[in-house]
């Protein structure tokens, strides 16, 4: 059995996700929960700070405590407003829990046009996540991004969060974002995430991007 990496998380479905990539690494990859409001959300702009206080918070909830040989991995993500100077950003989860999908479209309701791709530039954003992974003192930070923008109505189906209202760009053949107004291999024909299927949306995921990221920076166990 290789090196265990606790992750810290509530979605059991990002361990998961987390496994798939970590096993064949030979990690052992097992979800790590701590007291409600054990982590104090830091005071940032920055996702990669936030990550990097709790990672130091989290620390003492390892079950061998900070002297633990374990590794501990955190992420973070949020979506970010070009137009809104990068906002909701970090306060992604708390903005969506106040004014939900409805107050980010009631907040770009000036931004419209017919032109589509115009649009797209008006109200562009982007979801961002990093992964930080914690070993012994050393530190790996993943990034990763999906660029797309804002649609003008929410639509209702599949996802979270703010999937109803974001729209990605398309992706090349390399699986790589292009601009607005490029089509590419995979696409979302205009539809925000909350209107395709998962199997499609896991294509665009800037979690998945950031875990690759990281998995990229490490060695086998």
């Amino acid at each position: 059995m290789g090196r265990k990496i606790w992750f810290l998380t509530g979605n059991i479905g990002k361990v998961e996700e987390a496994r798939e990539h970590l096993t064949p690494l030979g990690y052992e990859v097992s979800q790590l929960i701590v007291p409600k409001d054990a982590i104090i959300e830091p005071q940032s702009d920055s996702i990669t700070d936030v990550a990097m206080a709790k990672i130091e918070q989290a620390k003492s909830h390892l079950p061998s405590g900070d002297n633990s040989k374990d590794m501990l991995m955190i992420e973070d993500a949020g979506l970010f407003i070009d137009s809104l100077s990068g906002f909701p950003g970090v306060y992604s989860s708390y903005v969506h829990q106040t004014i939900g999908c409805e107050g980010i479209i009631k907040l770009l309701s000036h931004l419209t046009t017919e032109d589509s791709v115009r649009l797209a530039s008006l109200r562009s954003a982007e979801f961002r996540a990093v992964t930080v992974l914690w070993d012994d003192g050393e530190v790996y930070v993943g990034n990763g991004k999906c660029p797309g923008y804002i649609s003008t109505s929410i639509v209702e189906g599949n996802g979270f969060g703010y999937d109803p209202i974001f729209v990605p760009y398309d992706l090349d053949s390399a699986g790589d974002s292009l601009s607005a107004g490029e089509y590419g291999e995979v696409s979302t024909h205009g539809s925000p995430f909350g209107g395709v299927e998962i199997t499609t949306k896991k294509k665009f995921s800037h979690r998945s991007r950031a875990l690759n990221d990281l998995f990229n920076q490490l060695p086998s166990a």
